[in-house]
């Protein structure tokens, strides 16, 4: 039904256009009508002073039409036209209908407080206009319809300002309601690319430590396959394993991307620490753990933050420099933690790839991107934490972050 309405609704114009013809011949007619057959009554013809009286009843009904555009103008012209037809005592009849309809829209098509205002000054000249031309109006009785005319002027004006106060409010709701819509897709659109950078981090951690390890492993393997067969089996065995738990954390770091209850494992934390040295070591590093009890639990983001930190420094330490030294050290706080790892550089005799040690804390390896120091600083800063990497004085590379145990950022695990 309401779109049939609004199928054959009149373009706003054409409404304009009828309703100033109906509002023309209405106060030419009405007048003429109810003045004929009292002849007594009338002060002023309708035809006297070259029918102006017609003129002042046609001009205000005929303005309508640019009612829309020109609020203001053809308030301007029906309270002028008024003004004149009763100072000059006209007769008195339906005269008023196009300018209620003028005090309407100005109100309703203004911008509240002008409007306002400028509807209050017209209708209060034209009170007075009023007034004044009925001090000898006969008979008495009939000055009760200049205070209509006071009345209805007052009326439209509040009825305008009511449409147009409720088109504001609805304006404003609608506004309101757009932008709340905008916001919550930013936000959803935050979320997304905040879980695809986590995702993409996980990722790259799990990997490149397990390719790493694998790389040496497989490397070791090739060496000594032919002179100690028994050794080659447990490197093989080695790799075997490395691989089945990277897919094993693959599974779980990708099982976001399914539904909620997909039965994943947690994200590895501190307890899996002394697993990750061991596969250092099958990997050629010394690694010395030097930890305590926390004196507080250490939240599960924090501890997953600590454990991807020091496995990715491993991974650093297996691909760019070899079998040596390495220290991860764990600093508890009262109020935060502290993850040190450092290497003892590349052992004289050790054999690499080619691959040099960090060179500074911005580009961590020749040939890379810096990937692995960039993830790791990004995880300390979504946590409230810091990072810093760089070479020993002495030889070697460290990595240190600094973690609250009572998380400030926005991760989520």
């Amino acid at each position: 039904m309401q779109d049939r309405v609004t199928l054959f609704r009149l373009p706003a114009l054409a409404q304009d256009v009828l309703l100033a013809v109906f509002i023309t011949v209405m106060q030419v007619q009405g007048t003429v009508v109810r003045n004929s057959g009292q002849p007594e009554a009338v002060l002023r013809p309708l035809s006297d002073l070259g029918y102006l009286g017609y003129i002042l009843l046609i001009a205000p009904g005929a303005v309508l039409v640019v009612r829309r555009p020109w609020p203001v103008a053809v308030f301007t012209v029906t309270a002028l036209a008024s003004a004149a037809y009763y100072a000059l005592d006209f007769p008195d009849g339906p005269g008023w209908l196009g300018l209620f309809v003028a005090i309407y829209t100005l109100t309703a098509r203004g911008d509240g407080h002008r409007s306002l205002v400028l509807a209050g000054v017209g209708i209060a000249a034209l009170t007075t206009v009023w007034l004044i031309a009925a001090t000898d109006i006969e008979p008495r009785a009939a000055i009760g319809w200049v205070y209509f005319r006071i009345g209805a002027s007052g009326m439209s004006a509040a009825l305008g300002e009511s449409v147009r106060s409720r088109k504001f409010i609805a304006a404003q709701a609608l506004e309101r309601a757009e932008s709340a819509e905008r916001t919550r897709e930013e936000v959803a659109r935050a979320r997304v690319d905040a879980e695809r950078l986590r995702i993409a981090r996980e990722v790259h951690d799990t990997v490149a430590h397990a390719i790493a390890v694998i790389n040496v492993q497989s490397g070791v393997t090739a060496h000594v396959l032919d002179k100690r067969p028994e050794r080659a089996g447990q490197t093989l065995k080695a790799i075997e394993q490395t691989s089945s738990r990277a897919l094993a954390e693959m599974r779980a770091i990708l099982g976001v991307l399914r539904d909620d209850h997909d039965g994943r494992v947690p994200h590895p934390g501190l307890a899996q620490l002394d697993e990750l040295s061991a596969t250092a070591r099958e990997a050629g590093l010394d690694v010395d753990l030097e930890t305590t009890a926390p004196p507080t639990p250490i939240p599960s983001v924090v501890g997953n933050a600590m454990y991807r930190i020091v496995q990715e420094s491993i991974t650093n330490v297996i691909r760019h420099v070899g079998p040596t030294r390495v220290t991860v050290a764990l600093n508890y706080g009262t109020e935060t933690v502290e993850v040190r790892v450092t290497d003892a550089g590349r052992q004289p005799g050790s054999k690499t790839d080619g691959a040099v040690h960090h060179t500074d804390e911005g580009r961590t390896h020749p040939g890379t991107d810096g990937r692995g120091i960039l993830g790791m600083r990004e995880r300390c800063q979504l946590l409230g934490g810091d990072l810093d990497a760089g070479p020993l004085p002495c030889g070697g590379f460290a990595v240190t972050a600094r973690l609250p145990l009572a998380p400030t950022g926005p991760a989520k695990v």
